[in-house]
């Protein structure tokens, strides 16, 4: 049993706690240049927690009512604005000011609002658009976040990812469709950043497991034009698939296998598998299981490559563990995994020469590369 009994080192955080949150040491702070500044960010800090939610809704309404397209070729008015979007003019300066200041509009001298930063580059982001406003599928799921976490009531997000359940017999064709668009809109960005940090040089034939409709063989394609390319998926994405690669011209580069990977053998012939948004969809049991099949299909030498949003582990993350992992909980299976718990998992396949090079934008993906011994 582990010994609970307090350490120097808890006594000294007890008495930190303590401070803190006095009344009369935060009356004393607030009073002191230094301690002031670091109050008052920390303040800021509170506040921006408290207010976060309404935030993400300015956020929503921003993209629902489509302002960055309003706005695209010039500064507008309240009146000019609400006659486009349907919104009362008072009620849409709100809007506007508010969305002024989170950086996605802003205020001209002469009283109209344009695009912030912010407003301007969300449209250029793929996906971006399409999952905020498949967010509102979240928000309902935390409007409870004691119940959330204490009760794991069944919900709304889990029944919008059918795929991650390995769903074989007939799924709605609207909720497939909109599955299905939303992951390649999402796995271009992946791939992006991924390929930033990934030399697939050398690899003959990369097979792509879960690969959805085929965004990211489609970049790799791109990047790699001599490379074969093989997707292993559901059958439900095998006719979208087909059409996104016949329309990127290369129906002659790539084979394309309809299965499970929970229930089939993985196709052979590969000298590397990738990865893509898959292992933090899927319970540990289900992560170990499709390892030992990567490795068992590579040959000696072959290279696997993991690329999703990780856990930032020992030192948490805002994105790996302050957004994916309710994300994963939401949807009732898998967890965001730290690139530290995935390499463990990987050696425990029979994997080695591990690496994790860091990607550009790690709140988008991370990455973890592999080879058989």
């Amino acid at each position: 049993m582990q010994d609970d009994r307090p350490r120097l080192r808890d006594r000294l955080y007890a008495w930190r706690t303590a401070l803190l949150r006095s009344d009369r040491f935060q009356r004393w702070a607030a009073r002191t240049p230094i301690a002031a500044r670091v109050a008052r960010k920390d303040g800021e800090a509170l506040f921006d927690l408290v207010a976060g939610f309404l935030h993400s809704q300015v956020l929503m309404a921003f993209v629902a009512l489509d302002l960055a397209d309003h706005l695209s070729d010039r500064p507008r008015s309240v009146e000019a604005l609400a006659l486009r979007v349907g919104v009362a003019p008072d009620r849409l300066r709100v809007l506007c000011q508010a969305a002024s200041a989170l950086g996605l509009m802003q205020r001209t001298s002469d009283g109209r609002y344009g695009l912030g930063r912010l407003g301007a580059a969300l449209p250029g982001i793929p996906g971006l658009a399409q999952m905020i406003r498949h967010h509102d599928v979240l928000y309902r799921d935390m409007a409870d976040p004691v119940a959330f976490f204490r009760d794991a009531p069944a919900t709304e997000l889990a029944a919008f990812w059918p795929y991650v359940f390995g769903a074989t017999g007939q799924i709605d064709p609207e909720t497939a469709a909109t599955y299905s668009q939303l992951m390649a809109d999402s796995q271009t960005l992946v791939a992006q950043e991924a390929l930033g940090v990934i030399d697939l040089g050398g690899v003959t034939r990369l097979l792509d497991v879960g690969g959805g409709t085929g965004a990211f063989l489609t970049a790799v394609g791109r990047a790699y034009p001599d490379l074969a390319l093989h997707l292993f998926d559901l059958p439900q994405v095998i006719a979208p698939a087909t059409a996104r690669f016949n329309d990127a011209g290369f129906a002659h580069r790539v084979t394309i296998t309809g299965g499970s990977f929970r229930t089939d053998t993985l196709p052979g012939g590969a000298d590397a598998i990738s990865l893509i948004r898959v292992l933090y969809d899927h319970s540990d049991d289900t992560v170990r299981m499709l390892l030992a099949k990567a490795h068992a299909a590579l040959p000696a030498g072959g290279r696997i490559i993991i690329s999703e949003p990780m856990s930032g582990g020992v030192h948490p993350n805002r994105a790996g563990d302050a957004y994916f992992g309710l994300y994963c909980l939401a949807m009732g299976t898998g967890r965001a995994r730290s690139a530290a718990e995935i390499s463990g998992h990987l050696q425990a396949a029979g994997f080695g020469d591990i690496s994790m090079p860091r990607t550009a934008r790690p709140f988008i993906t991370s990455v973890v590369q592999a080879r058989k011994a």
